[in-house]
């Protein structure tokens, strides 16, 4: 076995992008006194970027002012950051601060392009048992690697809403790749969701947990759409449906852009009965949740015990597959 490797994100250490956006305080805002600042500050707006990018309604909830004041706050939030247009290469040099989060197998990186990117939203899809959960755990495990051994060395955040997190299934991927079991138990904060709202507000409450010094880098939603396709059943119940799971992906897509972290999403599937021809697995949520995610992938079962990753949809990498397998010490390449 591997010698043990000390893995410590050391949740106080602050990224170099979160450095560059709390230059300037809330304070500093026009019409934003102590106790507006602190009002913010406990509804999880401690940053400038996280006002610029508010809604009106979100700032009067959160402080009860008036949606006029609250239009100004945010516009003056929005000058400050200097919130606009930017070159291309102004964004390809931005780019270089995505970290990619390795899965354990060299096949499925490649279809991804090096692994997991952080600031996106990852997307994976499959029947039961076709190693959706078995990629979050190991992703959890990874995600706490240094970056020159493809991690993302911080703290992960895992929301359980099908009761499948297992400490003990940690443990031997951890050990698989000879880091300390302990450790990385530690590093991850999981909280188990009974409801759709539920769900939704363990996911704002990230915020607050980056804004208390934790380097989080990978947030797991396991699975998405569990509570929602349980609780609005039949078509009456669609629009609403859509809209909330459009609302929870928002808040995630936020915070992996504000943050430079990853969202990896497990989603349950449907078979499409009248589809005669081809695979008719079909993804729950629909165009929301395809939108939304920046990479999809399709898992499925394959040959002798494999499994097989299929890149469905990404911005910048071609329709493809990766084969690997599922071991007692995690994921690796057949």
């Amino acid at each position: 076995m591997e010698k043990e490797e000390n893995i410590d994100p050391a949740p106080e250490q602050k990224t170099q992008e979160k450095k560059e956006k709390k230059e300037q305080d809330i304070e500093d805002l026009p019409g934003i006194g102590s106790a507006t600042a602190e009002k913010l500050k406990e509804s999880g707006y401690s940053e400038v970027l996280s006002i610029a990018v508010a809604s009106p309604g979100e700032l009067c909830d959160a402080t009860g002012i008036n949606e006029a004041a609250a239009r100004k706050v945010i516009q003056a939030a929005r000058s400050m950051m200097e919130m606009g247009f930017e070159s291309g290469t102004d964004l390809l040099e931005r780019r270089k601060k995505v970290v990619k989060i390795t899965t354990g197998s060299s096949a499925v990186d490649e279809i991804l392009g090096g692994g997991f990117e952080t600031g996106s939203i990852i997307e994976a899809y499959g029947a039961y048992g076709s190693s959706k959960t078995q990629i979050a755990h190991q992703l959890a495990v990874n995600a706490q690697l240094p970056i020159d051994k493809k991690g993302a060395n911080g703290t992960v955040v895992y929301i359980d809403t099908e009761n499948t997190f297992r400490p003990e299934r940690i443990i031997q991927f951890a050990e698989g790749m000879g880091i300390d079991s302990k450790k990385a138990l530690e590093n991850i904060k999981v909280a188990k969701a009974f409801n759709s709202d539920h769900q939704m507000l363990l996911a704002e409450k990230i915020e607050e947990l980056i804004n208390k010094s934790l380097n989080v880098k990978l947030v797991i939603i396991d699975s998405l759409t569990a509570h929602f396709r349980a609780e609005f059943i039949g078509r009456g119940t669609l629009a609403e449906r859509q809209q909330k799971i459009n609302r929870h992906m928002k808040v995630l897509s936020k915070l992996a852009d504000m943050h430079n972290l990853c969202v990896y999403v497990t989603n349950q599937v449907m078979a499409k009965p009248d589809t005669f021809f081809g695979d008719p697995t079909e993804a729950i949520g629909g165009h929301i949740v395809g939108h939304n995610s920046a990479f999809r992938i399709y898992l499925r079962r394959g040959k002798k015990g494999t499994r097989v990753a299929k890149l469905v949809d990404s911005p910048n990498m071609p329709e493809s597959e990766g084969i690997f397998m599922i071991t007692e010490g995690g994921i690796r390449d057949i």
